[in-house]
């Protein structure tokens, strides 16, 4: 039987709410397809909560529709093109789950397509910041990652809460969950500063 979250009702504004169901759903995609080609269960399961996540925020505007409607049919109307991209979103996102669960139910892909993609240049990596990293406490935009690895910091899962395409002044927290993209090495490099398995890197040149 599926659980269901109780989901407390406060006022967000719909698009806000549509903007973050966008940019969510477009890193599930992202996320899913990596999971499934390098068969990474971490990045799967994640991929399942950002669904139940989305799901919430689909809940959310509904009410927020119903409430702005107020019983006129000309709002209505008008709300009506607000609930078509929700759901949408709502099937994109249930479809990179579909994805994900190729990986969570051990199905995989073909070992040709995954052979493929080995030699793809950039893939998504997952790391948390641990308290003992050289990396916690900074922005992102002072560590260069870019050019120091051919890395990109594209997500950051703080809490409950996630921020997409993160600023350059943002800092990375303990506890920080990251979603990086480059190249395998870089990826790998990043991971094991960010958990403190590498105190330095190399300086760029």
């Amino acid at each position: 039987m599926p659980h269901f979250e109780k989901i407390d009702y406060k006022p967000i504004p719909v698009r806000e709410l549509l903007v973050e169901m966008k940019n969510l759903s477009e890193l599930m995609i992202d996320l899913a397809y990596s999971a499934a080609l390098f068969n990474d269960k971490e990045l799967a399961e994640d991929v399942l909560v950002l669904e139940d996540h989305i799901d919430n925020l689909a809940y959310l505007l509904e009410m927020e529709i119903m409430i702005a409607a107020r019983g006129d049919p000309k709002d209505a109307a008008e709300l009506i093109g607000v609930s078509t991209v929700a759901a949408a979103t709502d099937k994109i996102s249930d479809a990179a789950a579909d994805i994900a669960a190729i990986v969570t139910r051990n199905i995989g892909v073909h070992p040709i397509v995954g052979s493929i993609f080995e030699k793809v240049e950039e893939r998504l990596m997952k790391a948390t910041v641990k308290e003992e990293s050289v990396i916690k406490g900074k922005k992102i935009g002072e560590l260069e990652l870019a050019a120091r690895m051919g890395v990109d910091v594209i997500a950051i899962r703080r809490n409950r809460d996630w921020i997409i395409d993160p600023e350059d002044s943002e800092k990375l927290l303990t506890g920080d969950i990251i979603i990086t993209r480059g190249a395998p090495v870089g990826t790998k490099e990043f991971k094991d500063l960010a958990e403190g398995r590498l105190k330095q890197w190399e300086e760029k040149r």
